[in-house]
């Protein structure tokens, strides 16, 4: 299928107005990446804790930045549920920090404990020590492992869907086995339940971060280096050259949109670069495919020619591709939800930018190095001519 047959567009006689748009947003991403100390890292790459905590009912994203402070806090697209991440500077202060996030959690969405246990955060062993002596007196008569058993079964029932760990009333347990109305009284008397549960904590330790940043940066130059050595070989080594910056050019420019619009880069964001450095590194082969053809073709035919025929011939490939990719991300990152935000962003701007590096910045080099080679060529066939006429 063809969207487009028989054009005859200039390409390269308006790459200037892409070059100079091309060099504003390099400069001005990088700017903002110097002015700023270079990008913002997410808890991936600088080390930290990321806590899944779930509510009874709509998270108050506001309410909890305020109360947990200098933390991101960002909504999942599980129901009711955020994701909290904060900095580690320290491993030794990690189950101190954790501590203390809950406890900022509990007084700021809990109930007033009156010296009660908070039942849907509180552990196997904190509930079978809790229910123990009030047990006794209430003369249910359990030996220890009964009462672990006991305190097993029902958390289990509170951990698993649609409850998720988190209970909206005690009297959810009536169904539990082993849970008789004596064992519910003393439950209600001992425990109180709050609005949130925290699911799951993550840590990653600042070391491994740190680790975990440079292997990032070495995957993306590996990736760069290969893609040079095999089109070098396929092509021309100009070719090699002109893909691989306009390559880099496009991460550049993804990177930079990341600092301008304060948005934190990540283990999603870097498979969201590398995917755009595979995508944009076949967008541009798919040209110089046909342009190394069509060379064979055109012997007679300038080089500038010769790349605008090419460009127009795989125009239906180029526009329905990055067409229908781009509609793809565009939804991921309109309705795909925090998680995806910021992979979908940078495919959205990876897109955009590689699509039209292909034809605007990869061509006009290959074409910019052949004038200037020709050049020298000509320059070196004149001298010897010249000095052939003086002696003449």
């Amino acid at each position: 299928m063809e969207l487009f047959k028989n054009t005859n567009f200039d390409f390269l006689g308006k790459k200037w107005p892409f070059i100079i748009a091309s060099l504003a947003l390099t400069v001005a991403g990088i700017g903002s990446l110097v002015v700023k100390g270079g990008p913002k890292y997410g808890i991936d790459f600088r080390g930290g804790a990321v806590m899944y905590v779930k509510f009874a009912g709509k998270p108050p994203v506001d309410q909890i930045r305020r109360s947990l402070g200098e933390v991101s806090v960002q909504e999942m697209t599980t129901e009711n549920e955020v994701m909290i991440g904060t900095e580690l500077k320290d491993e030794k202060t990690l189950d101190a920090d954790r501590r203390q996030m809950a406890d900022k959690l509990a007084a700021t969405f809990g109930q007033p404990s009156s010296g009660k246990l908070e039942f849907n955060n509180a552990s196997k062993q904190a509930v079978t020590d809790r229910l123990r002596e009030p047990l006794q007196r209430a003369g249910a008569q359990l030996t220890d492992q009964q009462l672990q058993d006991l305190a097993g079964a029902v958390l289990d029932f509170r951990n698993t869907p649609p409850r998720s760990g988190l209970l909206s009333s005690f009297d959810q347990l009536s169904g539990v086995a082993g849970v008789t109305p004596v064992i519910l009284n003393v439950v209600k008397q001992e425990c109180y339940l709050s609005s949130f549960v925290i699911r799951q904590v993550q840590v990653v330790g600042p070391k491994v971060g740190g680790d975990l940043r440079r292997q990032a940066v070495l995957v993306t130059l590996a990736a760069l280096g290969g893609m040079l050595i095999y089109i070098a070989f396929r092509f021309e080594w100009i070719y090699a050259v002109a893909a691989v910056v306009a390559v880099f050019h496009d991460t550049v420019i993804t990177v930079g949109f990341f600092s301008l619009f304060d948005k934190e880069i990540s283990l999603n964001v870097v498979a969201a670069l590398l995917t755009l450095v595979g995508y944009s590194m076949n967008d541009t082969i798919v040209i110089f495919d046909r342009i190394r053809e069509n060379v064979k073709l055109s012997r007679r035919e300038t080089l500038e020619t010769i790349i605008n025929q090419s460009v127009n011939q795989t125009l239906s490939r180029t526009v329905m591709t990055s067409g229908l990719t781009f509609l793809t991300v565009l939804a991921l990152f309109l309705y795909g939800g925090p998680v995806l935000h910021t992979f979908s962003f940078a495919l959205v701007v990876g897109i955009l930018i590689g699509t039209y590096s292909s034809v605007f910045v990869a061509s006009p080099i290959v074409v910019f190095w052949h004038n200037y080679a020709d050049g020298k060529r000509r320059l070196a066939g004149a001298v010897p001519a010249k000095q052939a006429g003086k002696r003449g």
